[in-house]
């Protein structure tokens, strides 16, 4: 009886050895992912900003800072669920920033050719008249 007790006694050691190192391990994932998508996440501010995003959508670019600063917060406290939603939230914010800061430039360039047009034809008109 008393090695039946005695395997027992190992087996449930045992696993809660295994399941003290799974939490462990599963910690250490979590921690890796929300890293790499803060990393992400900044990247996205950083092309956004380069991109022009300050002059062209400040709104959108300052709610990506504004997300990625409390995911910075959210991970250094250890709440990794909250920090990946932050960090995702702020590469989206970032990426529509850069998207719409594309969208300006090219409707100023477009601008930009339709006044030269106006002012080509304009001359040709004086020419001919």
């Amino acid at each position: 009886m008393k090695d039946i007790f005695r395997h027992k006694w190992y087996r449930t050691m045992g696993l809660a050895a295994f399941a003290v190192l799974f939490a462990a391990a599963c910690a250490g994932t979590e921690k890796r992912e929300v890293a790499s998508q803060l990393a992400v996440a900044r990247t996205a501010v950083a092309d956004a900003i380069s991109a022009g995003a300050p002059e062209f959508s400040p709104v959108e670019l300052k709610a990506a800072q504004e997300n990625l600063d409390a995911a910075e917060k959210a991970s250094i406290a250890h709440d990794y669920k909250k920090a990946k939603q932050l960090s995702e939230k702020a590469q989206t914010d970032a990426q529509l920033a850069t998207a719409k800061t594309r969208a300006g430039k090219a409707q100023r360039a477009e601008d930009a050719l339709k006044e030269s047009n106006r002012t080509l034809r304009d001359e040709i008109n004086r020419k001919t008249e």
